[in-house]
């Protein structure tokens, strides 16, 4: 029965997300939703993109076995990232009116660093797609019974959000994020005040975490962990920030208001909720010690839906794992329509410059099709965790692609020749202790982002300086020509 009324719940999001689709009529209006979107529908879409697998089923997991402080990363440094972009990122970015981050490289930079910085920022969203999809099919796989495998639920549910996000773009992943974003809260609020009153209250809880120690974040003064505690911060708080996914809330937004405080407050209410499934696990520990030692040596991912199978009423288990599958199909749309639209726009388009709006348009969703692809094949070849693949998606960003964005908006002296030695830098860096020092003291991408800063200031000081600055790009442009026509 509770299979079944899941099931209904996929059918009902693929109908909303259809519904959606009738609101597209070219590209724009996929990428971007024709740049109309409210304050609660950015605000919402900022809180379920991020609020994903990995903060249900992976940091939970994580602040089972370590505490808070193996959550820096996430939901610290992922918070503290929405804010940052808000506040700083968002108004500067959305007035120039660009359909991608890869533009903003294009029109700031030249086409080689618009190329190569597109392409890193696709690979990075492998890793968090992938989770979203491995978190599908646990969930499968758990409400079945094991009658459907992981593999399976993996190809169930990767097929599921493929056709609601191929047809309606960011218009169907605006509408059914916002159902979606309802579910989560009422739902994750509900289980969680069920899960208090059976481990002994809200007091017992929190008291027997602090005494494990399980509150405590901050490294100690030894320079090793506290370089290990800022690369896990900086990877997620900055290497997140030349993301398609949080640009394009930013630029869906109706307006430069919506925007900025869409963004920014979103990012205020995951770091807030995100605490909701870390208070779960720990009652799990108080409920059924038994459990949670047997599934913290198998798969500590599954502690959560197997106390709410094995503890909670049928209302409770149906309304954990509504909640459940909103969280992860949300993450999943908004994470493959973004990849998908960046490499369509400036990867392709880069080499067919004529190319008409309609075949954009068809472009990117031949494109959503081959991602969907891409990452359902990672999702059941890798025995990587849920919370270790998202932490892993934003290396690559943080090391080549943070430093040209954040120089090309506020640094007056940016120029093609710092781009270009940013990147070489930065990944060349990264790449080389990557693969051959992988156990050293400090994390590998904080080198890349230090050598990608040096390469910046250098470029910028030894070559020429730049005459065209970031107002608008060639979306802007067209923009106003059709309002005119019009």
């Amino acid at each position: 029965m509770l299979l079944w009324l899941v099931i209904a719940y996929l059918l009902v999001s693929i109908g909303i997300g259809l519904y959606a689709a009738m609101r597209v009529h070219n590209a724009r209006d996929y990428i971007v939703a024709g740049r109309n979107l409210p304050f609660y529908i950015v605000l919402a879409m900022v809180f379920a993109t991020w609020f994903g697998a990995e903060t249900v089923l992976g940091i939970s997991a994580t602040f089972l076995e370590e505490g808070f402080r193996g959550l820096i990363s996430d939901p610290l440094g992922a918070s503290l990232c929405l804010v940052l972009f808000g506040l700083v990122f968002a108004r500067p970015l959305y007035r120039m009116n660009l359909l991608t981050l890869g533009d903003f490289f294009r029109v700031r930079y030249n086409r080689p660093t618009e190329l190569v910085l597109s392409i890193c920022i696709v690979v990075s969203y492998l890793g968090w797609v992938s989770a979203q999809m491995t978190a599908l099919g646990l969930v499968f796989n758990v409400l079945s019974g094991d009658a459907v495998t992981m593999n399976q639920g993996i190809f169930i549910g990767a097929a599921v959000v493929l056709v609601y996000t191929l047809f309606g773009g960011m218009w169907s992943v605006a509408l059914t994020t916002f159902v979606q974003m309802i579910v989560i809260v009422l739902g994750l609020l509900y289980v969680t005040w069920l899960a208090g009153d059976m481990a002994g209250g809200f007091t017992n809880v929190v008291s027997k975490a602090a005494a494990e120690g399980k509150f405590e974040f901050l490294p100690t003064l030894d320079a090793v962990d506290m370089l290990a505690w800022i690369a896990a911060l900086l990877t997620m708080a900055l290497g997140s920030i030349p993301q398609q996914d949080v640009f394009q809330r930013v630029n869906s937004s109706r307006n430069e208001r919506v925007a900025v405080w869409g963004t920014t407050l979103g990012g205020v209410s995951y770091f807030f909720f995100a605490a909701i499934p870390l208070f779960l696990a720990y009652t799990a520990n108080i409920i059924d010690p038994q459990m949670v030692a047997r599934y913290m040596e198998e798969d500590s991912q599954l502690i959560l839906p197997n106390l709410i199978l094995g503890h909670m009423p049928f209302v409770a288990q149906v309304v954990f794992f509504g909640a459940l599958l909103s969280v992860i199909m949300s993450t999943a749309s908004g994470t493959l329509l973004a990849p998908s639209v960046t490499f369509s726009e400036n990867v392709v388009k880069g080499f067919f410059p004529n190319m008409s709006d309609r075949q954009l348009l068809l472009t990117t969703r031949i494109t959503v099709v081959a991602f969907t692809a891409l990452v359902t094949f990672y999702a059941v070849s890798t025995e990587a965790t849920i919370h270790h693949m998202v932490e892993s998606a934003y290396r690559i960003t943080l090391a080549g692609a943070f430093v040209p964005l954040a120089a090309g908006l506020f640094w007056s002296r940016a120029n093609n020749l710092g781009a270009t030695l940013a990147i070489v830098l930065g990944l060349g860096t990264w790449l080389f202790l990557e693969l051959f020092v992988p156990e050293g003291d400090i994390e590998p991408q904080l080198f890349g982002l230090a050598a990608s800063a040096v390469g910046m200031v250098v470029g910028g000081f030894v070559g020429p300086r730049t005459h065209h600055r970031p107002h608008a790009g060639h979306h802007h442009a067209a923009a106003a020509t059709h309002h005119l026509a019009r």
